[in-house]
């Protein structure tokens, strides 16, 4: 990892855990973004709780383009992955998400800045899973490695 990475990095998580704290800090939400991006789509209610969210998640997608635009192209997918994996495996982090009542941002980023013991046993059982599924795919199946 060279310096540049290592600043960019850097910057990031400090743009992520400043927005998250002023989130929390003006509106009183955690920045969850499974949780934001589902009442988005099924459960707000009332229209100043589906406009901030809709707001927050067009910032998200608003960043991630001025980061691209200041330092290059933008990620490429993993050719090697076939759609049908991509798919269920979009759809098992979606029933994990609501399983274990938050998701990595808010659980990771949020809980654990908060010191909540219910959010580290989350990220421990998200980083857990995530190791084992890993291994699984790569080494049992045989997916996701650059010849995969």
């Amino acid at each position: 990892m060279d310096s540049s990475s290592i600043i960019q990095a850097l910057i990031g998580g400090v743009l992520i855990g400043t927005a998250a704290a002023l989130l929390l800090w003006l509106t009183g939400h955690v920045a969850g973004i499974s949780g934001i991006i589902g009442r988005v789509l099924f459960a707000a209610k009332k229209p100043d709780e589906f406009v901030w969210r809709l707001l927050f998640l067009i910032g998200l997608v608003i960043g991630a383009k001025l980061y691209y635009l200041g330092y290059g192209a933008a990620p490429t997918g993993r050719e090697y992955f076939p759609a049908w994996l991509l798919i269920v495996s979009g759809l098992l982090v979606g029933f994990g998400s609501s399983l274990g009542k938050g998701c990595t941002s808010g659980h990771g980023v949020c809980g654990l800045g908060r010191l909540s013991l219910r959010s580290l046993v989350a990220t421990l059982v998200f980083l857990s899973v995530a190791i084992l599924t890993t291994t699984i795919v790569r080494h049992v199946f045989g997916l996701g490695g650059v010849n995969g």
